[in-house]
């Protein structure tokens, strides 16, 4: 079966909102229980590894903004994302911004697997450490 961009837009639409509002539980039901996430910097396996990793993001950093540019359906269900985030980093408040792009897999209306890549992910790195 088939996902339409509507589906897709829904469920971008119902992780933002629970990404800004710091809902972790929220957040987390968006993906697949044994979900595989790929980002330049790791790869976490299972809601688990995922929790961990978005706990550190939320102790890290406030959810500014979180903006979908492009949204568009591939084969196989696989949806692909232009994106921008900006965060307040908790220690100065100094405002972080990255764009990316990230491609995943819905199926039963979870993300299944998702990949993501960033346009300057040493200057994100750097950020982070400051």
């Amino acid at each position: 079966m088939s996902i339409t961009l509507d589906e897709a837009r829904t469920l971008y639409e119902r992780r933002r909102v629970a990404w800004l509002a710091e809902d972790l539980e929220g957040y987390l039901a968006c993906f697949a229980e044994d979900v595989v996430l790929e980002t330049p910097t790791r790869t976490v396996r299972g809601h688990a590894e995922y929790e961990s990793m978005t706990k550190m993001s939320f102790e890290w950093a406030k959810p500014v903004s979180f903006d979908f540019h492009h949204l568009a359906i591939g084969d196989d269900d696989v949806v692909m994302c232009d994106w921008t985030i900006t965060v307040a980093r908790r220690a100065d408040n100094q405002e972080i911004t990255w764009c990316g792009m990230n491609v995943c897999q819905l199926k039963e209306g979870v993300i299944q697997w998702w990949r993501e890549y960033y346009q300057d992910p040493e200057s994100l790195k750097q950020a982070a450490r400051a």
